[in-house]
């Protein structure tokens, strides 16, 4: 269930250590106003849904289905909220979570460890984010990091920050990897342009000098989500093994990580450290996933999860290329599967069980948004 993608022998022994473990997951929360750029993500069918997408994530993976939510999972133009996998799991297999604020508009609505961050501007202003803001996130990232680390097991990095993948681009090309053509999307084809164009936007009204300090490039052209998780990593790794939750994101967070640890001679442990992602995302014919674990020095693993038999059509969406990751779903799979051995039948039947229940409940309601066949 589980296959690795690059970096083929640290692969098989991180997930040797690891399983039959209990992982520790910790949801961090971000937004950039990146986010609501018309047609940037498919993350909630409209700019006002991608607001409150990571509001409602917290709240269904906290409380998982409740009968009034105050933010509800938003609407999407195809699929169903990867939400519903990663709940599925950790409910299923009483997996402990933690939800961090990075930086977002409005307080989450469940308990949580708000970091002193703050959202972010789009990355095309070159000023996302002021640098002091980016500075406390990293010392933050870090101090959680070394907190977390008496809980036993392994961490679960999660995140959620709509338009997520298109400050991914922006950090990665500010740090000097050449990812252009090669981040994901919500998509089923990602808009390489649309994110192309953002970016040079950015980086251009930034004018950072030949060699910037990779916190700076955060600034400029990320998200307040980045430095956290880079920081919680980078600590956490120097004691026990990381799985960074995620596709392009994390990736960038693994190389921002890299980066900062040989700018600020910051001691880690890159072994401890994988990115596990949905063979959605790992083999998606209009990114280079692959190619940008490659480019980074990643190991990429991704649970081989499929939804072609599902008899919903909302996860078979899946399988054409819609949503394919989020909330930490790839991870969350593929952790299910090392420690309590959730195979394909396991898996596919916690997650449907799981929509099932919302369809009904939707129906109920009147919401006209079952996602039953």
């Amino acid at each position: 269930m589980i296959g690795i993608y690059t970096q083929g022998r640290r692969g098989e022994d991180w997930l040797r250590r690891v399983r039959g473990l209990r992982p520790g997951l910790v949801l961090t929360l971000g937004f950039t106003e990146t986010g609501l750029v018309e047609g940037i993500s498919a993350a909630g069918a409209t700019p006002r849904d991608r607001a409150f997408t990571a509001l409602a994530d917290a709240e269904f993976m906290v409380n998982g289905l409740i009968s009034a939510p105050q933010y509800p999972l938003p609407p999407l133009h195809a699929g169903a909220s990867p939400a519903l996998i990663s709940r599925a799991v950790i409910a299923g297999q009483d997996i402990p979570l933690v939800v961090l604020n990075a930086g977002l508009p409005l307080p989450p609505t469940v308990p949580h460890l708000d970091l002193g961050g703050k959202p972010a501007q789009c990355l095309s202003t070159g000023a996302a984010l002021p640098l002091d803001a980016v500075h406390h996130l990293w010392r933050q990232g870090l101090e959680q990091g070394e907190l977390l680390e008496a809980n036993g097991g392994y961490l679960l990095l999660a995140e959620c920050v709509v338009g997520g993948t298109t400050t991914a681009l922006g950090l990665l090309t500010g740090l000097g990897f050449d990812a252009a053509e090669r981040v994901n999307s919500s998509h089923p084809t990602c808009n390489h342009s649309q994110k192309q164009t953002l970016v040079a936007q950015g980086l251009s009204r930034a004018g950072l000098p030949r060699n910037p300090h990779p916190l700076a490039v955060v600034a400029a052209v990320g998200d307040p989500m980045q430095p956290v998780v880079a920081g919680l990593a980078i600590a956490a790794s120097r004691t026990r093994p990381v799985l960074l939750a995620g596709g392009t994101q994390m990736l960038a967070v693994y190389a921002l990580m890299g980066a900062i640890a040989a700018a600020e001679s910051y001691d880690w442990n890159p072994d401890n450290v994988v990115v596990g992602t949905t063979r959605w995302v790992a083999e998606d014919a209009t990114g280079d996933t692959v190619g940008l674990a490659e480019l980074t020095g990643g190991c990429l693993v991704a649970t081989q999860l499929s939804f072609a038999g599902s008899r919903f059509e909302a996860l078979r969406a899946y399988e054409r290329g819609f949503v394919k990751e989020g909330v930490g779903a790839g991870g969350c799979a593929i952790a299910a599967s090392l420690y309590q051995n959730w195979g394909q039948p396991e898996l596919l039947g916690a997650i449907e069980a799981l929509l099932e229940q919302k369809s009904q409940q939707d129906r109920s309601q009147g919401s006209g948004s079952s996602a039953l066949p």
